[in-house]
């Protein structure tokens, strides 16, 4: 039976790249994201492997994500795989400078986003008795570091949701977890540090993780048998033991 799964953040990243390791393994896609063009970009391309639907629409705004959900065709109605991988950092101020801007965008997206995403599926996935939910969480919702205060404190509440989520859950038999990557080579450090070339120090002297390896072990967790479910999994690149422990070499 082919399974059909919703990924927030498709357009980039993570998202993309969990987007192509399905298509590979036959599972149809609901695409969600910010960028129609990159949305159409993304849907050509994998359009020859699997089904491929778009949905253009921002996880912070509720309404239009409940209503982009609402108004999926017939044929990508049940979803039994949701990815909840929209997320973003915003800035590396301390405290007691932080923006409040940067404030709301992380926790908008990071928790409440995602909240409103998980509030539009599983109420099918609970009709259906059946589901499969992974949160993207990070090594920032296992540790805090300097600076780290809002995106820190987002993340463990992304690792507290699943926590709740797999409970609240478990009389429908729907399996959920959570993906925590470390250091990940995407637009993510362009984002934190909005445009500033301290960005393009972030991944210097070692090899990062890639957005593909996270990918591959979100398949993995998906594709377990029925009775496994890989609850909570933190990864890290090699040169990586903590957050603020990464190993370079120049």
């Amino acid at each position: 039976m082919r399974k059909t799964a919703l990924i927030t953040g498709a357009t980039s990243g993570i998202g993309r790249a969990t987007a192509h390791e399905f298509a590979k393994h036959n599972i149809d896609l609901i695409l969600c994201g910010r960028r129609q063009q990159r949305l159409d970009s993304i849907k050509k391309a994998l359009s020859r492997e699997t089904n491929v639907h778009t949905l253009n629409f921002d996880v912070r705004d509720r309404e239009k994500t409940l209503e982009a959900i609402a108004s999926l065709p017939k044929e990508f109605k049940n979803i039994d795989i949701l990815i909840n991988n929209a997320g973003n950092a915003h800035g590396l101020d301390p405290i007691q400078s932080g923006d409040l801007d940067d404030w709301d965008a992380m926790m908008d997206i990071n928790v409440k986003g995602l909240l409103y995403v998980s509030k539009a599926v599983i109420p099918g996935m609970t009709e259906r008795k059946f589901g499969h939910i992974i949160n993207i969480g990070s090594s920032a919702g296992k540790e805090v570091y300097p600076n780290g205060n809002v995106y820190c404190g987002s993340k463990h509440a992304v690792l507290a949701i699943t926590e709740g989520m797999r409970i609240d859950l478990n009389p429908y038999g729907i399996k959920v977890g959570a993906v925590n990557p470390g250091l990940v080579e995407t637009e993510f450090s362009e984002v934190r540090f909005k445009g500033d070339s301290a960005a393009d120090n972030v991944y210097k002297g070692y090899k990062a993780l890639q957005a593909e390896d996270v990918a591959e072990v979100i398949y993995f967790a998906v594709s377990r048998p029925a009775h496994v479910n890989i609850a909570d999994i933190l990864m890290f690149c090699t040169a990586q033991a903590s957050s603020t422990i990464v190993k370079k070499e120049f």
